[in-house]
């Protein structure tokens, strides 16, 4: 049996996998696995109906890419996503991280981000990190110290300028403010 592996953009969550599950299942296309930005199916890619399926992706938010750059800056965004969003590694090297995972050179990585994405991987961690603030914050389980510590920052005023330089506001500020909302995670 054919296998296809599909990279799918947007897949931020458990959520995200179900709903590329249910896709799938309501197309009637098997699948061995669905993971993060991919789902593995029991299809060739000549028996796909391409436009179909990503027009389903696409109604749930969801993009098939099929350009390698463009699957290959998803990737990276799922690792830095997974990494800020969804473990507890304080102070561990991003960079390395994100080489290791992805099983390439971390500059060359960071240059087809740039290109694709202008602006740099580690802008772009910046700005998760301050979403997952933000998200931290309205929780208010947590103390500002307590935060930084979890997401590998040296001290509590290098979280508050980072902050500060995106948000226009301090994390006290954003905290007392009951109608500054959130981003989606998967629209950085």
């Amino acid at each position: 049996m054919k296998l296809t592996r599909l990279h799918i953009k947007n897949m931020v969550c458990p959520r995200c996998i179900r709903a590329v599950e249910q896709t799938l299942t309501e197309m009637q296309i098997p699948y061995r696995s669905v993971s993060l930005g991919t789902a593995i199916v029991e299809v060739s890619k000549t028996e796909l109906n391409w436009k179909l399926l990503s027009n389903k992706l696409y109604q749930s938010g969801f993009e098939l890419l099929i350009d390698k750059n463009d699957r290959l800056v998803e990737q990276i965004k799922t690792v830095i996503i997974d990494f800020i969003h969804h473990q507890n590694i304080p102070r561990q090297n991003i960079s390395k991280y994100i080489g290791r995972q992805m099983g390439k050179d971390y500059s060359a990585l960071s240059k087809i981000f740039s290109e694709k994405e202008g602006i740099g991987i580690e802008k772009y961690v910046i700005l998760q990190k301050v979403e997952k603030i933000k998200e931290l914050l309205t929780y208010d389980e947590l103390t500002v110290s307590e935060i930084a510590y979890r997401l590998g920052y040296s001290s509590v005023p290098h979280l508050s300028a980072q902050f500060k330089k995106i948000t226009g506001i301090s994390p006290s500020q954003f905290k007392k403010n009951k109608n500054l909302r959130r981003r989606f995670i998967d629209q950085i």
